[in-house]
């Protein structure tokens, strides 16, 4: 009966969290591209948008209504058939009259995400030089799809996310509607923002960011084999003048 009650429990968790979206404390956005990018290049990208959305801006053949049952597996074959490498499909979720659905797809290169087709709106650019990286993203026009009977009111917002592998030098993001940078987020995630209806009607997003070379979890790791290496030290000197002064001979 407890275990029953635990697992009950762990399933209104679950759903309360897929409800959020992220954050409950965060914007709540109906089409979001999270991009995870490494130093070496490779990146995965989480995709987590309405179907309404992904009907809308990618003209995916998904139905849009809050009746439809929603078919994970389809939703991966249709993504792999638009040349994308998924790495998984997540169960549907409901908000505002609305279903969601979380998609997560990969690739070697940064530079060869536009070959999946429902990124295929994106041009990406990543390059070495001169002791830094350069990552640079245009998003473009979306391939506009019909989307009859939604409740959009106007307000909705569509997001890139960038979490970014190493310090950030320099980033030109901007706050949705004030002329000023975006702080950089914890984790060094950089947010780019865009009303839905900018979106459906082309304005273009431009992304420019440059960053260290080596990755904050590299340093780190190097930070950390430094603070042992001279805690061994110190433990070695300690241990080597205990044993120095027991040692010396007793005065009389």
């Amino acid at each position: 009966m407890r275990a029953r009650a635990v697992s009950a429990a762990a399933a209104a968790l679950t759903l309360v969290v897929c409800g959020a979206c992220a954050s409950p404390f965060g914007p709540q956005y109906e089409y979001e591209e999270q991009l995870y990018l490494s130093v070496d290049g490779s990146a995965s990208v989480t995709i987590d948008a309405s179907i309404p959305a992904l009907v809308a801006l990618r003209n995916l053949p998904l139905d849009p209504s809050l009746d439809a049952a929603v078919d994970r597996d389809a939703v991966r074959r249709l993504y792999e058939q638009n040349g994308c490498d998924v790495i998984n499909v997540s169960r549907p979720w409901r908000r505002l009259g609305r279903r969601f659905i979380q998609i997560r797809v990969r690739a070697d290169d940064v530079r060869r995400l536009g070959q999946c087709q429902p990124l295929g709106w994106s041009g990406y650019g990543f390059t070495r030089a001169n002791g830094e990286l350069k990552y640079h993203q245009t998003m473009g026009a979306p391939a506009v799809g019909p989307v009859p009977n939604v409740n959009w009111d106007g307000g909705e917002i569509v997001a890139v996310k960038l979490h970014l592998p190493s310090r950030i030098r320099y980033q030109d993001s901007r706050r949705l509607d004030r002329d000023e940078s975006r702080p950089v987020e914890r984790g060094n995630i950089v947010t780019y923002e865009q009303r839905l209806t900018d979106r459906r009607a082309g304005k273009p997003i431009e992304i420019n960011v440059t960053m260290d070379p080596k990755s904050i979890l590299y340093l780190t790791l190097w930070l950390f084999a430094g603070a042992f290496g001279a805690a061994v030290v110190a433990l070695g000197a300690a241990i080597w003048w205990i044993k120095r002064r027991g040692r010396r001979p007793t005065r009389t």
